[in-house]
């Protein structure tokens, strides 16, 4: 046999090994259950089963599944010799492993393992028999489309991994394992294929996951932010995705994916900031119509930014490049406002972000009503106080619109924040104030990476041949290679076919 029985003699003092400090499993059955009830606090769930064969069993009620237990455990060790090498060939669990150390069989059973313990021997048996409570697959909440694979990642990391694999069937697709978080032990796992991603860039995330020293990793969000390259910085500098469909095209262009257990969403990096207004379904239209797309988002950004600030310094500073008709009508709007147009434009747009808030956190359909509702009430009983003009609540709202319109949450967070200082520097500095911003912004990009790489690839630093597939999208025959920001082990993504004269 594997294992030999201890002589009777033996003490059953736990000894310490000083190789790793690690508490050796007991020979005795009852100074087992008791270590076990001790580590794990003797739970309301903590349960032991005694056979009479001579095997001892060890689980957490509530994590184990009953049918599993009964059927592939209990009804397998009844009338068989009670030793591990035994219970090894006899139990029908696919999970199955040996441990010789007590802290290891506590992370098993936090896992929703069994530990199986035969007296006499100084080795358990532990077999995964955890239930799979999951919730069914469902369509995108965050990043719908209209073509396109409709299904969304759930909180299961083994089955997130499974639909990759599903969409991925490459036996290059690498899994690697982490465990993060000292308190929630959360396991997270690193995909890549392993002839397209970059060793280099590989080792480099796989050195921040492991260097995390942090409680609890809840969600993909979190783990994110601890592991990006500056996490002082507000542009967030890794994407968020609850599609499989997104995820692999992320690792077909030698990129990293990330997932953590019991999060919906997965981290793809390196990203440019080019990609947080790409939407995938830009990839199912033609090109044209992607290409106008990108072109709109762009716009709507710098719409979204830069159009109240320009409102604001126009009427303090510039009124010379305010058209002669405008000027008329923009007087008898202002006419009753207090206020200079700073703190009108500043109001004004703390309140879109009030009834924003307030409708995002509100049950769906009341939200829906209250922000429809509210914004309208608002809007018109502000004009009609005298508080805001009408042309500043049409500029606001065109502003509010046109951050919607970015595909990424986190983006669309950001754009509707940056308008607030570069309001407050157009007010005291007007187009001065507004440049510095602008300046200090691009700047601030331009120091940004992901992972290493260049966060505004491909303008900068420029590499004219990845133009083709950023803000905007030539024919699929025209974009055959992989991005040089992730420098993929094989450019090239597939032979455009030649046609025929």
């Amino acid at each position: 046999m594997f294992f030999k029985k201890q002589q009777s003699q033996a003490p059953d003092r736990i000894k310490k090994e000083t190789a790793d400090d690690k508490e050796l499993i007991p020979v005795s059955k009852d100074e087992f259950i008791s270590i076990m009830k001790q580590r794990l606090h003797d739970g309301a769930d903590f349960k032991t089963k005694e056979l009479a064969n001579g095997f001892t069993l060890v689980f957490l009620d509530t994590l184990t599944d009953k049918k599993m237990l009964n059927k592939d455990i209990l009804a397998r060790l009844g009338g068989i010799s009670a030793t591990p090498d035994e219970a090894l060939k006899s139990i029908t669990v696919s999970s199955t492993s040996k441990q010789k150390y007590i802290e290891d069989g506590v992370d098993e059973i936090l896992k929703g393992a069994v530990l199986i313990h035969s007296a006499g021997y100084p080795v358990i048996i532990s077999a995964v028999v955890a239930t799979q409570e999951n919730r069914s697959l469902t369509k995108p909440e965050t990043e719908s489309q209209v073509m396109g694979p409709q299904i969304a990642f759930n909180e299961s990391l083994a089955t997130n991994i499974s639909l990759l694999r599903r969409f991925l069937t490459n036996a290059n697709l690498c899994n690697e394992s982490f465990t993060v978080g000292k308190q929630t032990n959360s396991a997270v796992a690193l995909l890549y294929l392993k002839d397209i991603a970059d060793e280099e860039m590989v080792d480099r995330m796989r050195e921040r996951i492991q260097g995390i020293e942090i409680d609890s990793v809840m969600d993909s969000s979190n783990l994110s932010q601890l592991i990006e390259d500056n996490s002082m910085g507000i542009f967030p500098q890794m994407l968020l995705t609850e599609r499989p469909d997104r995820a692999c095209s992320w690792l077909l262009n030698g990129k990293l994916v990330v997932l953590v257990d019991g999060s919906t969403q997965v981290i793809g990096a390196p990203q440019s900031f080019m990609e947080f207004f790409e939407s995938l379904e830009d990839e199912n239209v033609r090109w044209q119509i992607a290409t106008f797309l990108r072109l709109l988002r762009m716009f709507s950004m710098v719409v979204s930014v830069f159009f109240t600030p320009i409102y604001v310094a126009a009427l303090t500073f510039h009124y010379e490049i305010i058209p002669q008709t405008l000027l008329v009508p923009l007087g008898e709007s202002r006419s009753r406002v207090p206020f200079p147009p700073i703190i009108e434009a500043l109001l004004l747009e703390t309140m879109i972000e009030l009834l924003r808030e307030a409708a995002a956190r509100l049950p769906t359909k009341v939200g829906q009503t209250m922000g429809i509702v509210g914004g309208i009430v608002v809007g018109t009983a502000a004009v009609d106080a005298g508080f805001t003009s009408n042309i500043l609540i049409i500029i606001i709202n065109v502003s509010a619109l046109s951050s919607f319109t970015s595909p990424n949450y986190m983006m669309g967070n950001v754009i509707r924040i940056l308008r607030f200082p570069l309001i407050i520097l157009a007010g005291f500095w007007g187009f001065y104030g507004l440049m510095f911003g602008f300046c200090f912004l691009l700047i601030h990009l331009i120091r940004q990476s992901s992972l290493g790489s260049p966060f505004l690839a491909p303008f900068y630093p420029p590499r004219f041949a990845d133009w083709r597939d950023s803000i905007i999208r030539l024919p699929i025959g025209w974009t055959n290679y992989r991005p040089a920001q992730t420098r993929p082990l094989d450019r090239k993504k597939y032979r455009a076919r030649k046609t025929k004269q």
